[in-house]
């Protein structure tokens, strides 16, 4: 453009985004964002429109995981964001990078009771680590930049930007904007060497130790390092949920289906990018031994020393620090013996437990019981997929059972335990793996209710052609449900509203037709060899997505926990 020629406040907010190298925009658009989605588009970033505004927040934030830049999602005024505060506080729970543009009221109606006020800015700094409203044009690139730097540095987190509605369409001289280069990648911290040094002096004084990684580490693209320690010093490790893949889950040293008795008897733990938090049961008795020492390592000081007091401390990259460790153990040629009493406990626990699985997923009677589901998924899925999960049961077993082999594999409900971010997820995941020119598989695995958070997202995939593989565990409920002769009884008692447990939903419902009424593919499925085809076909498909409906026995459950994930710790 020429130095005399004007530019409008979409065309500024859309080259200041370009500049910041981000890639996606995910959104739906009305007043007063329209032009901004345009103007995205012409500044060469895929727009992609959806359905709910939670879902497309939910779907920058995957962005920003998978590819370390933030996905922008963009919304209009009042209702508009506040349904996306969901996908920004899961992303600033998970510490994913996101960045949310929402349009507001105009300036000039401001407390005029205009259409959809809404407190914008201040709401947002309760989602975010970042929430600003440009004070002029020209102001818009610094702070575009701003909340980009914000969302990527330190903890990773949510950034807002709010856009009067008069800032749409407005128009500056190009001359008096001042693009911002591209902000640095965020800096690369090491850990105190003293703190490394005591790390590695309670690892090797250690006679149960336990290495847990965690989606941090993922984040991190902390894999070869984290492989490179586990098979230097012999450490049985960890993985949390979507810490799965950083090292295979097949890898020899890897104690997952051993879960409980590894957290409950290791007397030192080195965390790597995870957190003390619910999902990890706080580490408190009676999950953990009273006297474990705990090795911590996070990019976020405030973290270290939440809920247990660490041995050592070590406050950095994941990536870096890991290194770091390594260097001090090969210092003195350390390596935990596999012939270890510790060893063989955890052996024996693996054998046991995989045994218990295998049993179940062995059974032949109808309906088919969710092992039996997954062990068939489990034998054709293609061990690059990225497996995206939600659900109740549907996302608990999936996670002990479905395998993944590469970091970065695993998108589910998270640290802040969000139902309905599967189709979100799996559209990112679909997009990020195109523009990779990827032949990676795109699979959700969904619980029946969870799939219903979403289901109209089904039409987006469709939309953009998208062959993400959906699989919907179907039980007729919200836990549990109930088949169709049992509904029928239970109906004759009275009206639905009263009689029918809270956790029930319409038997045997049909969800492969969501898919084909937008031109996808749809199963229907009750058998093995039902499954076994319809996956096959839906594996097959390059150019569409397909859902495969999978009918399970209502009451099917997992197998019995020595702890649960949501009993309470002894305080």
């Amino acid at each position: 453009m020429g130095t005399q020629e004007m530019v409008t406040g979409a065309q500024i907010i859309a080259q200041a985004l370009a500049a910041q190298k981000v890639e996606y925009m995910f959104g739906i658009v009305g007043i007063p964002v329209i032009e901004v989605a345009v103007a995205a588009q012409a500044a060469g970033i895929k727009y992609i429109g959806m359905r709910n505004e939670q879902a497309a927040s939910y779907a920058a934030s995957a962005v920003g995981y998978l590819t370390g830049r933030p996905g922008v999602c963009l919304v209009v005024s009042g209702p508009g964001l506040i349904n996306a505060l969901s996908g920004m506080a899961n992303s600033n729970e998970n510490c994913w990078p996101l960045l949310v543009i929402g349009g507001s009221s105009d300036r000039n109606q401001e407390t005029m009771g205009a259409f959809q006020e809404f407190p914008q800015v201040e709401t947002c700094r309760l989602y975010s680590k970042f929430s600003a409203r440009p004070s002029s044009l020209e102001a818009i690139p610094s702070i575009i930049e701003k909340a980009v730097r914000s969302s990527l540095y330190g903890r990773p987190g949510t950034s807002y930007i709010d856009i009067p509605g008069d800032f749409v369409n407005a128009e500056v001289k190009q001359s008096s904007v001042r693009y911002v280069e591209c902000c640095l990648p965020p800096p690369v911290s090491l850990a105190d060497p003293r703190a490394v040094s005591e790390a590695a002096s309670v690892l090797m004084g250690a006679r149960r130790p336990l290495l847990i990684v965690g989606k941090g580490a993922a984040y991190s693209h902390a894999e070869d390092s984290i492989r490179k320690l586990v098979e230097q010093s012999g450490l049985p490790f960890l993985p949390t949920p979507m810490g799965k893949g950083v090292v295979p889950d097949n890898h020899p040293l890897c104690v997952a289906a051993a879960r409980s008795s590894a957290l409950r008897n290791a007397d030192v733990i080195l965390l790597l990018g995870a957190r003390l938090n619910w999902m990890l049961h706080f580490g408190l008795p009676p999950r953990y031994h009273p006297d474990v020492k705990i090795v911590q390592v996070d990019i976020c000081a405030e973290e270290l020393g939440n809920n247990v007091k660490p041995a050592a401390c070590l406050l950095g990259d994941v990536d870096a620090v890991t290194k770091q460790i390594s260097e001090r153990l090969e210092q003195f040629s350390w390596k935990f013996p596999h012939s270890s009493e510790w060893w063989e406990v955890l052996k024996s626990k693996i054998k046991t437990n995989v045994d218990n699985s295998k049993l179940l997923a062995s059974q032949t009677s109808l309906p088919m019981s969710y092992y039996t589901v997954f062990h068939h998924i489990r034998e054709l899925l293609p061990k690059d997929s990225i497996i995206v999960s939600e659900g109740a049961n549907t996302m608990d077993i999936g996670r002990t059972v479905l395998q993944n082999y590469y970091p970065r594999h695993r998108l589910d409900a998270g640290t802040f335990g969000t139902m309905g971010v599967g189709l979100g997820f799996a559209i990112a995941a679909a997009l990020v793996t195109q523009g990779q020119n990827s032949r990676q598989r795109v699979v959700a695995v969904e619980g029946d209710s969870a799939f219903g958070f979403s289901g109209m997202e089904a039409e987006t995939l469709c939309r953009y052609n998208l062959p993400v593989l959906i699989i919907v565990v179907n039980n007729n409920g919200i836990y549990n449900g109930f088949d169709e002769k049992s509904w029928k009884e239970m109906m004759a008692f009275g009206e639905p509203a009263k009689v029918a447990p809270p956790v029930c939903l319409t038997p045997n419902a049909r969800y492969e037709q969501v898919m084909t009424a937008f031109g996808g593919r749809g199963h229907f499925v009750q058998t093995p060899e039902e499954l076994r085809v319809a996956l096959k076909a839906g594996l097959a498909e390059e150019k569409v997505p397909t859902l495969i409906n999978v009918m399970i026995d209502p009451r099917s459950d997992r197998k019995q926990q020595d702890f649960p994930w949501l009993t309470r710790s002894n305080m």
